[in-house]
């Protein structure tokens, strides 16, 4: 037989002599020796000063201190047991929490998928969805406040410490036209064909806006209309005050009186669109990345992703 290990050990051995009624049975149905179950139970009297067990001609029976001792130990094995299930539930994905966060347009078709996804293959697990700018949840998983974030870092950050950065895919931008645009039923368009049009952006500054990357490669835009929410911005361009760019991700909810056209190869501007997560990303986490990566090349290869659209 081999020794009694010492984590636990003391209440595990005073458990099963007060179950057994001797420490020749107790030492059995742990599958220890009898003097290292003695042993344990000899410290276990010295560590609280007090006789546990009044030993008899035939077996033992508990002391009034044993007696007191007793729902005490018979909790802290109950705590521990129900420790080990749930680190256990961790490690399988039967239980757990995984907290999730993501920029708005990623939340369109991209994140809701994976997630429904991850529900269907792991339903014990609790996901929590916050939405907000990709600088937020970068500075959250940082802290340690998030577990897996899907974000669009501005080109040119520097890293973020504690956060390791997955690439899903390279996002191509539409253009929204209203229906009765001439350029309504195009199958594609230049941006210079545009260049006279009124844009909407969503910041002073364009270079800061989703037309970054064709401002970085010579585009101006005629900017009047600022609008940082979606609704307004898809809502001027209904109303024909203007167009916008308007991410893939984002294409199918977009509403039907407003019409997307693809930029033409040569002038689209393109969005990274990562995962980030701790450096040692939890199970779950590990996962719900996986489920990412399927759905983001599943809607990159549909017909609702235009063609140009990069993998990741």
């Amino acid at each position: 037989m081999t020794a009694m290990p010492t984590t636990h050990g003391l209440y595990e051995a005073f458990l099963a002599v007060a179950r057994e009624g001797s420490f020749t049975s107790a030492a059995r149905a742990l599958g220890y020796t009898q003097s290292a179950v003695s042993r344990q139970v000899q410290s276990l009297e010295d560590e609280t000063g007090a006789v546990l067990f009044e030993r008899l001609p035939r077996g033992v029976r508990l002391t009034e201190a044993g007696r007191v001792l007793l729902p005490h130990a018979e909790a802290v094995r109950d705590r521990l047991a129900a420790a080990r299930t749930e680190l256990a539930a961790l490690r399988t994905l039967e239980g757990g929490l995984l907290r999730l966060g993501s920029f708005s347009s990623a939340n369109a078709a991209l994140v809701p998928r994976a997630q429904a996804a991850f529900r269907t293959r792991h339903p014990g697990v609790t996901v929590t969805r916050a939405e907000g700018p990709s600088v937020k949840h970068l500075a959250r998983l940082a802290a340690g406040e998030q577990d897996l974030a899907v974000v669009c870092p501005a080109p040119g950050a520097p890293p973020v410490e504690g956060v390791t950065l997955h690439h899903l895919l390279d996002e191509p931008m539409l253009v929204a036209l209203e229906r009765g645009h001439p350029y309504a039923g195009r199958r594609a368009v230049r941006l210079a064909e545009l260049a006279d049009e009124e844009w909407i952006v969503g910041a002073e500054q364009p270079a800061d806006t989703l037309f970054g990357p064709a401002v970085a490669a010579g585009f101006r835009p005629r900017t009047g209309l600022l609008a940082q929410d979606w609704i307004a911005k898809l809502g001027a361009v209904a109303a024909g005050l203007g167009v916008t760019l308007v991410p893939a991700l984002a294409a199918a909810s977009v509403r039907r009186d407003v019409t997307l056209v693809t930029i033409h190869p040569d002038d689209v501007p393109y969005r990274s669109v990562r995962a980030a997560t701790p450096p040692v990303p939890t199970v779950a986490a590990t996962a719900f990345l996986g489920l990412l990566r399927e759905t983001a090349e599943a809607l990159r290869r549909s017909r609702a992703f235009p063609r140009g659209g990069r993998a990741g």
